[in-house]
């Protein structure tokens, strides 16, 4: 009847949309299975970027870090080098062993002064007697001669800086022990050297106790 064929062409219409309906839903969800792979990769490739620039970050501070510790060592290591430079000082006795009067003389001579209590930097040498300035700077020395009293001698020594004269330490009595001494600041560039002369008419003694002495030490660099 028309009834039927009314139905069954409804029925027929029904069943087309619903395989369409369905092949639709299964394109969408294919869509969106593919659009959460895109997303999971887009995902996936934000995070290895960000780690890669975090690790390039970290690398760069590492050389950096790495850049400042080898400059710092290089301060340091100059630092040192120039503290090293700067640390000058010496301190002698005139005899290394023994008991003796030295002098007199009629001429000023070279005094060495043979027992080295310290010597910072090495720039007195001992076979000498000659303090030679290893730096430009201002230095300090001091000296102190002893001697037996004697009616016709007196003990001292002068202070002499490239030969010539600074300054003298002397003192004459006839009897007891003598006692003289002094010290001069003074600007050496390097090079210049500076040493004791006994003074001329003189006599000097030292003996294991070491009563005579020079000593000198850098103040400052200039």
């Amino acid at each position: 009847t028309l009834l039927n064929v009314i139905v069954k062409f409804v029925l027929f219409n029904s069943s087309v949309k619903e395989r369409e309906l369905e092949v639709q839903k299964k394109r969408l969800d294919k869509l969106k299975q593919q659009h959460q792979v895109i997303f999971w990769l887009k995902l996936n490739q934000i995070e290895q970027d960000s780690f890669v620039c975090m690790i390039s970050a970290q690398a760069e501070e590492l050389i950096s870090v790495k850049v400042k510790a080898n400059n710092t060592g290089n301060e340091v290591e100059i630092l040192r080098r120039e503290g090293e430079v700067n640390r000058v000082a010496f301190s002698a006795s005139l005899l290394d062993s023994g008991s003796e009067d030295i002098g007199p003389f009629n001429a000023q001579t070279n005094l060495v002064f043979r027992r080295v209590v310290a010597n910072i930097g090495n720039a007195y040498n001992p076979n000498t007697g000659f303090f030679i300035a290893p730096v430009r700077g201002v230095y300090h020395f001091e000296f102190f001669i002893y001697g037996h009293g004697h009616a016709s001698h007196g003990s001292g020594a002068a202070l002499s800086k490239n030969g010539e004269h600074i300054v003298l330490g002397y003192e004459h009595q006839a009897s007891l022990g003598v006692n003289a001494g002094n010290s001069a600041t003074l600007l050496l560039e390097v090079g210049d050297v500076v040493f004791l002369r006994q003074w001329k008419n003189t006599r000097i003694h030292d003996s294991q106790s070491h009563h005579t002495t020079f000593s000198g030490h850098l103040l400052f660099p200039m």
